[in-house]
């Protein structure tokens, strides 16, 4: 058996790339989920970090609040985007305090192009709510991350693995690709609870921040060759279409508002949407905070 693991060693330093899933998944089946095969295939992914591995802001210089910031940008938004705003919102943010004393109106004009933007006013929650109850410091506890704003299990613990360095378990979407990848070769209809036996089992406990960067970016390289993956999981849903959709008219009447205040005429005549809808949209944007109206005109709030 060691030979088998020495000859998938070997040729990963050679080559480290998906043809040599062949030979772990004959070793998995042999063994099942012993040391060995937890080192094999730690060793493969780490390999393929080493020449593999992406590089984005978030990653360099980290720090509680910067790794904070990134994992709400993160929740639905596509790697790259977040890259490109990152920058734009530290320089404008640099600290929670800054963050916390923003008005919406400076909030949403950073925020644009990220979408979803429920997650701007919640980064602002949590700023108030790290400087007012937790001494301005980034809880390094799972319970006291989950009570704050926007801030599930999942974000809880992918923040303290990367920002402290502390094993956690979580699965998100590329993570879940490379355990079916790897694991559940033949497989459908896999449930998360299956996964994250394995998860435990082999998670890198010296050093969760990089062994999670490197099953995502091995996840993302998996998301192009095979993207069918996702789909054997009990939990894959296909996202719904963004044009035409509720959360792209949001988008736009909230670009609207960053312009000028406006009346509910101008809006339904610029965006050219249903009048009943738009009237919905703007009454649950008012609810959440977003917006004010004063004679007929709508403004960002202050």
């Amino acid at each position: 058996m060691k030979t088998l693991i020495s000859f998938i060693k070997n040729r990963t330093k050679l080559n480290a790339n998906i043809i040599l899933i062949s030979d772990f998944h004959k070793l998995y089946k042999l063994q099942g989920l012993t040391d060995e095969v937890i080192t094999a295939f730690q060793d493969f992914i780490y390999l393929f970090y080493k020449s593999k591995k992406r590089n984005f802001p978030f990653r360099e210089n980290i720090t509680p609040y910067k790794i904070v910031v990134s994992e709400i940008m993160l929740q639905q938004t596509q790697t790259n985007r977040v890259a490109e705003k990152f920058l734009e919102f530290i320089k404008k943010f640099p600290d929670f305090i800054s963050l916390a004393q923003a008005s919406v109106e400076e909030l949403l004009s950073v925020w644009q192009g990220l979408g979803y933007n429920r997650r701007a006013l919640a980064l602002k929650k949590i700023a108030e709510r790290i400087i007012n109850e937790f001494n301005g410091n980034v809880p390094k506890d799972l319970n006291a991350l989950t009570s704050l704003p926007q801030i599930g299990h999942n974000t809880a613990s992918s923040i303290l693995s990367f920002a402290y360095n502390i094993p956690t378990y979580f699965i998100e979407t590329n993570i879940r690709r490379v355990y079916i990848y790897f694991f559940f070769p033949g497989k459908s209809q896999i449930d998360d609870k299956e996964i994250m036996e394995i998860v435990k089992i082999s998670i890198d406990k010296d050093n969760p921040r990089d062994w999670y960067y490197a099953l995502m970016d091995f996840g993302t390289m998996l998301k192009k060759t095979h993207p069918e993956l996702n789909k054997k999981s009990v939990h894959y849903r296909k996202q719904s279409k963004f044009d035409g959709s509720t959360r792209q008219v949001r988008g736009k009447v909230l670009k609207l508002l960053l312009e000028k205040p406006i009346s509910t005429k101008e809006i339904i005549d610029k965006i050219n949407y249903e009048e009943k809808k738009v009237l919905e949209i703007l009454n649950t944007l008012k609810k959440e905070g977003f917006i004010q109206k004063e004679q007929d005109k709508y403004f960002i709030k202050n």
